[in-house]
């Protein structure tokens, strides 16, 4: 089974672009694994609050324009 762990920040997306992620994810792996894989393709995308991940010892804010208007 294709399984796919996305993290991203908490409100940088919509659900219509995750929904979005979780289809063109699914058909990418479908071309690599044949249409067989489809049914059994886990899709996981985890947001993580602000503060809850650092890069270069730096602890991550989003900015304001970068969250997902739905």
């Amino acid at each position: 089974m294709p399984f796919v762990n996305i993290k991203t920040p908490e409100g940088a997306l919509s659900r219509k672009q995750k929904e979005e992620i979780v289809h063109r994810t699914t058909d990418m792996l479908v071309e690599y694994f044949s249409e067989a894989a489809r049914p059994h393709t886990m899709v996981l995308i985890e947001e993580i609050p602000d503060g809850g991940y650092a890069r270069a010892d730096e602890v991550f804010v989003i900015p304001e324009a970068y969250r997902a208007k739905d």
